[in-house]
């Protein structure tokens, strides 16, 4: 039962925070246009409806409480379109569709946590309230202060709302009496009547918070009242096909039309019940009946698209399991039982098996693959609050959001994005739109976020037209805290806007709501380097500037080049190189500090020795004997002296056991490890900690 009530709870879950999504992206859009659309409010309207008939499902009450007063307000206004209704009504409308939004946010937040949900939203409903009632009666006030109305006009009016009350038809529901949360159901019948379109009055009204309405309606039945013969026998339509009801009878006016539909709902019921005993008894006598008369449906059934959604545990096992396949395959391929077997049938095995195995790795990882889209969406909400509260006019331009990525990185890299954008917000884009003018710039300022591939990157900018980097208030702000490490003449444009990651640093004289430029840019740097990826930030001062993050497709299995350090070997990611070859001695220097340079087009680059760095006994000393691999990882680039290449190979890249930790792998050049195909163990290098290491950064 509790597995029960859990797999509820996170369908519930899934199915909601997806419909936030889509609706904060709806909002957005249409708050652009300032004004709603019919399919909009249409849209709009059935997720209301969905999350409040699911959250009365799992008894969240206040939940279910605000998703239907905005259901009801955006019934009205499905009703009576938004044509007549103000530009300050609109205004405030928006205001509170995004405050209804954070609300739910918030409350799903809880329930992930398992923390107690808010109980007092009376302000939230009231403003609710108060705001259909304004839609509705937009000059109440006006008439508020006039004279009362005619007294006459008054009774005349209660008398033809009377006259039309006895009119109306009156559809009596009844519900099994086993069925159980009747007040549910006849809330879940009420939903879908109104969904389509039918317009009906019902008693009890507070059946989705009154569960004492549920003994009323199992005693007295569910009344809606319906004005016309025409609407009532719509209704019934719907009802026939709703499990849970015993009977229904529908009372009109005229007595001739309701015996008629006495004696048609007799015949009916007699028919229903005829037929629930009989199938109670087939199904009772043969368990499988059901089940055949499913599958009979499913295959009678027109072919159509079918999403499922699975646990992302689930798809991590499936992973793991395709990276042991990949390492078993090697073992097989590689073993040194067959090594000089001239065996043709089991190599063109051996080929079929690799073929196999790198489709079943590439649908696998492509299940994990999600677009970056949902990460691009929540930045409009970003500038919207933030364009409110500064004052700011911007435009956010998303370029490549259907760019998908590993789902375990989209995870990873919405705070980065989101920091940086902050940071362009608050300190790129100039104050006022006065300011931008007078430096020749649109008045309004934009951010343009855009991703895109790059063989096995995504590569991700954020830029903006703003001010830009101010390179000598960097440079002010480190000498003062003592970070420069050599005369300021020698640091480049790309060195001083590197400054900016450094822990603490920051170059806003006060505190603000908002971070300045380069405020926790040291946290931003350390979360895309723990994904693998790099972060380099450009500017041209006085016309904006542009972060660009290098991020690995995925972190599952990756294509590197197996090295050989004396009886130990390195795998290094195959985008960090660039290029390998061999030296002579002659075109080795030596700087002031005694380290290695090689010149490599027309630039010198630092050699690093993996024996050195991590004490490993080999024979291979002589540079001209080894190998130097030219590699790359962010603003760092030098090269690396090893004994030989075995060859490219894709690997699976497995975490360090966990007691290694305290001994602060990371920091010493190790990004994890993987299963050779003769069973030993490759360590696989990070290239950018590698240099850090080597020269104690």
């Amino acid at each position: 039962m509790n597995n029960s009530i859990d797999s509820m709870l996170d369908m519930y879950l899934f199915e909601t925070n997806t419909l936030l999504e889509q609706l904060e992206e709806l909002f957005i859009g249409a708050e652009m246009e300032k004004t709603l659309s019919s399919s909009n409010i249409d849209e709009i309207f059935r997720i209301m409806h969905t999350i409040k008939g699911s959250s009365a499902m799992m008894e969240f009450t206040y939940l279910m409480e605000i998703a239907h007063r905005i259901e009801d307000l955006f019934f009205y206004i499905r009703e009576n379109g938004m044509e007549n209704m103000s530009e300050a009504y609109v205004s405030e409308l928006f205001d509170i569709l995004f405050q209804s939004m954070d609300y739910f946010k918030s409350e799903v937040d809880k329930i992930q946590k398992g923390e107690p949900l808010s109980d007092n939203i009376d302000n939230f409903v009231t403003n609710i309230n108060m705001f259909l009632d304004k839609i509705k009666n937009p000059a109440q006030e006006i008439q508020s202060d006039s004279a009362q109305p005619d007294t006459q006009t008054a009774e005349e009016n209660s008398g033809a709302q009377e006259s039309e009350l006895r009119r109306m038809c009156t559809l009596s529901v009844f519900f099994e009496e086993d069925s159980g949360m009747e007040h549910i159901r006849a809330f879940m019948l009420v939903t879908a009547l109104r969904e389509a379109g039918l317009n009906f009055e019902y008693f009890p009204e507070d059946i989705e918070t009154n569960r004492e309405a549920a003994s009323y309606i199992l005693d007295r039945g569910f009344s809606i009242f319906f004005e016309s013969q025409e609407l009532a026998n719509k209704a019934v339509t719907f009802i026939k096909n709703t499990n849970g009801i015993r009977s229904y009878e529908i009372i009109c006016g005229d007595e001739q039309e309701k015996e008629e539909q006495a004696a048609a709902q007799a015949a009916a019921k007699n028919e229903k019940a005829h037929l629930q005993e009989k199938l109670h008894k087939e199904t009772k006598a043969d368990p499988q009946a059901e089940l055949e008369t499913v599958n009979a449906k499913i295959n009678s059934a027109p072919n159509k698209q079918i999403l499922i959604s699975v646990n992302l545990s689930k798809l991590d096992k499936l992973m793991a399991l395709v990276g042991e396949i990949v390492i078993t395959e090697s073992m097989v391929t590689s073993s040194p039982d067959i090594q000089g077997l001239k065996l043709d049938n089991f190599l063109k095995s051996t080929r079929q098996l690799r073929k196999l195995t790198d489709e079943l790795q590439d649908i696998t990882m492509s299940l994990r693959m999600v677009p970056i889209s949902g990460v691009f969406q929540k930045m409009n909400r970003i500038v919207r609050d933030m364009s409110k509260k500064l004052g700011k006019e911007v435009d956010l331009i998303i370029e490549g959001e259907d760019t998908e990525v590993d789902k375990s990185i989209v995870d990873s890299i919405g705070d980065p994005i989101m920091h940086i954008v902050r940071n362009s917000m608050d300190h790129g884009i100039e104050a006022s739109r006065e300011e931008r003018v007078r430096e020749g710039k649109k008045p309004k300022g934009e951010i343009v976020l855009a991703a895109r591939h790059t063989g096995s990157e995504v590569i991700i900018t954020i830029s903006d037209d703003g001010r830009g980097i101010d390179t000598a208030r960097i440079l002010e702000k480190a000498r003062e805290n003592g970070l420069l490490i050599k005369p300021e003449s020698e640091y480049s444009q790309k060195e001083i806007i590197s400054l900016m990651m450094m822990p603490g640093f920051s170059t806003n004289e006060e505190v603000t709501e908002y971070s300045g430029r380069g405020v926790g840019m040291d946290v931003v740097k350390k979360s895309i380097e723990a994904l693998g990826g790099t972060i380099t930030i450009t500017s041209d001062y006085g016309f904006g500037s542009c972060t660009t993050l290098k991020i690995p497709l995925t972190l599952a299995i990756v294509e590197g080049m197996e090295t050989a350090v004396g009886k130990s070997i390195f795998t290094i990611p195959i985008n960090n190189i660039r290029q390998c070859f061999r030296v002579t001695g002659d075109e080795i220097i030596h700087d002031v500090t005694g380290r290695e340079i090689v010149k490599r087009m027309d630039e010198f680059y630092p050699v690093i020795r993996i024996h050195d760095l991590y004490s490993i006994d080999t024979q291979v000393t002589d540079i001209e004997d080894g190998i130097l691999i030219w590699v790359e990882s962010g603003d760092r680039s030098y090269c690396l002296f090893v004994d030989e290449l075995i060859g490219e190979q894709q690997v699976v890249v497995k975490p360090l056991p966990s007691y290694l930790n305290s001994f602060n792998i990371k920091n010493s050049g190790i990004a994890g490890c993987t299963i050779l195909g003769d069973g030993n163990i490759s360590i696989i290098l990070d290239i950018l900690n590698v240099y850090t290491l080597a020269n104690n950064e």
